[in-house]
């Protein structure tokens, strides 16, 4: 059986992370980056499980007939039947396929930063945790656009007919809250037992956090990450996340010149951010058109440090002026 060759840096690998992953050489990775699925069937690639309900991704007869409102609604929390009941298990299962590997390539004392979605997280959480890594906080992006479609209950009583119910339910909604930050999973590897935090430092380049550099993207050292798109970033992908917001990750965990894995690429954000705090990269993507994306990104400048400063001064400045809103209705 012949040896695996490790793979390259500063790459794009087109390809099934699972398979991908197995080229990667133990303990080569200082921090794990990703944007995993989030395994509620936001598109094709985001249906982890085997149920077919014929409600999944808008496929039923009524949802058609809807329209493409129900293009990507997936499932109701409470499931209709068995089989969506197995869908938070299917995808903990999911997860553990991929998290052995990436407690194997990353080095003592690393961290692996996971978004995942509200309703799935703690899958992934047991499952990362399963293979041996530790949750060291849950972080909330704020998220600077978050559409809010809770349909009113008076509405669906009203096109019924039923006037007196579309009275007595005024004011209710059904659906969720607006779902203004997402959590932001922040996972670190065991450092050899008999040794401090310190000690892994010297040892292997990681197991402390840069608030320093932190500092130049927030206004304060808390778990609440406020970075948005720049102008005409967005738009590549459906869960794109912003290249700022993966920048201040990055230096958050890293310093210069060390390995930052994302083995769920999409456009490659987290890989342009790497390249732009002078780290190496590594970036797997199954979609091919996807990984053609995420290698044009790379080519040349992303955007100027003029733009990020910009923009965060914009923040900052949203940020005083909620406050301001706060403390005057209180």
């Amino acid at each position: 059986m012949s040896e695996r060759v490790p793979l390259q840096a500063n790459k794009v690998h087109a390809g099934d992370c699972l398979e991908l992953l197995k080229s990667v050489t133990s303990e080569s990775v200082h921090l794990v980056l990703s944007d995993i699925p989030y395994g509620i069937s936001v598109d094709d690639w985001d249906v982890l499980h085997s149920n077919t309900n014929s409600a999944l991704l808008g496929s039923s007869p009524a949802q058609k007939k809807a329209g493409a409102v129900f293009k990507s609604r997936g499932k109701p929390i409470n499931g209709w039947s068995e089989a969506d009941r197995k869908i938070p298990k299917e995808y903990y299962e999911w997860c553990a396929k991929w998290a052995e590997d990436w407690f194997r390539v990353l080095k003592p004392g690393g961290s692996a930063v996971v978004f995942a979605g509200r309703r799935f997280s703690h899958r992934a959480i047991c499952a990362l945790e399963d293979a041996g890594f530790s949750l060291k906080d849950v972080l909330a992006w704020i998220r600077p656009n978050a559409a809010h479609r809770a349909q009113r209950l008076s509405v669906v009583y009203d096109k019924r007919g039923d006037q007196e119910n579309a009275e007595a339910w005024s004011g209710w909604r059904v659906g969720n809250l607006r779902p203004l930050f997402e959590p932001v999973l922040w996972f670190t590897k065991p450092y050899p037992i008999g040794t401090t935090i310190a000690d892994n430092a010297l040892n292997h380049g990681v197991g402390g956090y840069n608030e320093e550099a932190f500092l130049k993207y927030e206004p304060s050292p808390d778990n609440i990450l406020r970075s948005g798109f720049v102008k005409n970033e967005s738009g590549l992908h459906p869960t794109q996340k912003p290249v700022r917001l993966m920048q201040e990750l990055i230096e958050l965990t890293t310093q210069p010149g060390q390995l930052v894995l994302d083995p769920f690429c999409g456009s490659g954000s987290t890989l342009v951010a790497a390249r732009n705090t002078g780290r190496k990269f590594m970036g797997m993507e199954m979609s091919e058109e996807y990984a053609r994306i995420a290698e044009q990104r790379l080519v040349g400048e992303m955007f100027s440090q003029e733009q990020f400063i910009e923009q965060r001064q914009k923040d900052t400045k949203e940020d005083e002026s909620q406050l301001r809103i706060v403390l005057t209705t209180e």
